[in-house]
């Protein structure tokens, strides 16, 4: 085992409770600052959980007092010389459309079939932020610090944001955001879309959340998802008729039919796994 994979494994942290994974970048002395083990131990984290059985849903959070405050010290030292630090992580084969580490390490939480939510204090800066685009929803303190950091170092987003951040924002926005750097609090990220909500306690927010979600149907909180990611992305004849082979799948599923029947016997719903 190399160095960088049992780093990983000290990297990210997971608890699973009730369908609920609560993920956790573990390097709070370093603000979660992602080095090749972090790249390494998100991207094997996320893919795990793409397969994980009875999952329901994932809370995507920091450590300590920040979310992830971008790449370690050392990565911009050695691109002085040239050097990609995220090249060295090791990584599973991904048949997805992110290739490079840093892509996948934020892209993977996207790719997980159900909802992910991030819960967001502090830092969340460049590749930080970054990842935290590959969640479904994003629930922030008002006083969280958000950024497109990257030129202040003479770089471009490259974990997926160039790609991300305008269905979110706006193409101008985005442009805004990415050519000045400037760290948006928030409630403003609120504001220009780049956040969902705000709460003082996010973690604690979004947990409550993903046990709601933990508590509709899996089925169709799954092929919701797939149909939402599908918006903007595809033409509206593919992405109609993606609706109707999705509901012609649910409806008289034993899952839609606990539902309907939970409903009207006033109970709890008691729904098998997706």
């Amino acid at each position: 085992m190399s160095d960088t994979t049992a780093d990983a494994a000290e990297r990210v942290t997971v608890r699973l409770d009730g369908g609920v994974a609560d993920v956790r970048l573990n390097r709070p002395e370093k603000r979660n600052a992602i080095d090749p083990a972090m790249f390494a131990a998100l991207v094997a984290t996320g893919e795990r959980l793409k397969t994980q059985q009875g999952l329901r849903a994932v809370v995507l959070s920091g450590e300590g007092p920040d979310f992830c405050a971008g790449l370690d010290f050392g990565s911009f030292q050695a691109m002085q010389s040239g050097e990609r630090v995220s090249a060295t992580a090791e990584l599973p084969p991904s048949a997805g459309p992110a290739r490079a580490a840093g892509q996948r390490a934020a892209y993977v939480w996207a790719e997980i079939p159900v909802p992910v939510i991030a819960a967001v204090r502090g830092n969340a800066l460049g590749g930080g932020l970054q990842i935290s685009l590959g969640a479904d929803i994003r629930i922030v303190t008002p006083d969280a610090r958000l950024s497109v950091f990257e030129v202040n170092w003479g770089l471009i987003p490259d974990m997926t944001g160039t790609q991300l951040l305008p269905e979110l924002v706006g193409r101008d926005v985005a442009k805004e955001l990415t050519y000045t750097a400037r760290i948006v609090s928030g409630e403003e990220a609120v504001r220009i879309g780049l956040a969902t909500r705000t709460d003082p306690d996010p973690l604690a927010a979004a947990l409550a959340m993903a046990r709601e979600i933990a508590g509709r149907s899996p089925h169709a909180i799954r092929a919701a998802k797939r149909l939402l990611d599908l918006a903007g992305r595809t033409d509206l004849a593919s992405g109609f008729a993606a609706e109707q082979v999705e509901i012609r799948a649910l409806i008289g599923s034993p899952n839609q039919v606990e539902a309907v029947t939970a409903r009207f016997e006033k109970r709890d719903p008691d729904f098998g796994e997706a």
